[in-house]
């Protein structure tokens, strides 16, 4: 069995769609950092997107532990023209599908649910095949995170995307072939 404790990363206090573009997470709260340090199991290997704001929270928390290299297919949902954007300034007619039928609709330029759910999945396969058994701790974004519920529960995009992830929050999934089973989602140690 493979256990994955997917971390958001810390806040960027961004007032925008923040997909692949670089931002930093502020991770100036120390006791909550040392809390979900604490938190989690001492002798996972830690991975995270190759993106700043997941790469920087990955290395505040992890200690002793073993660090893989990051993984790009890690990434949060590639927003394309929308990343940067306040999210009123999108047309409702763009906007509103992307949310409310999440699977196939995608933002120009930009990656629908089901696209970076199929790149996400292939990610989490991977780590498992060249670590079998082991605990993760996977430090990612929101959207990435949602997937694996998603996944781990069948369920729609449109039942996933109802979940809150905050920042710094630990979401645990076993992964035992061929079944797998949400322990927790959004837990704030």
């Amino acid at each position: 069995m493979s256990v994955f404790h997917w971390v958001r990363h810390g806040p960027t206090h961004q007032k925008t769609f923040v997909g692949w573009r670089d931002v930093p997470a502020d991770l100036s709260d120390a006791d909550q950092i040392a809390r979900l340090t604490r938190h989690l199991p001492r002798d996972a290997l830690v991975v995270s997107s190759d993106l700043l704001r997941s790469v920087a929270t990955a290395d505040a928390i992890c200690g002793a532990r073993s660090r893989l290299p990051h993984m790009p297919s890690l990434r949060e949902f590639h927003f394309g023209a929308w990343d940067g954007v306040h999210f009123s300034r999108i047309p409702e007619a763009q906007s509103r599908p992307y949310w409310e039928r999440p699977g196939n609709t995608a933002p120009p330029g930009g990656e629908s649910w089901n696209t970076a759910a199929a790149r996400v999945g292939a990610a989490v396969r991977h780590l498992m095949r060249a670590h079998p058994g082991r605990t993760f701790i996977a430090v990612a974004h929101i959207g990435v995170i949602l997937t694996q519920v998603q996944a781990a529960n069948g369920w729609r995009p449109e039942q996933a995307i109802a979940h809150k992830i905050d920042n710094l929050s630990v979401t645990t999934i076993d992964w035992t072939a061929p079944s797998q089973r949400v322990r927790q989602i959004n837990h704030l140690p």
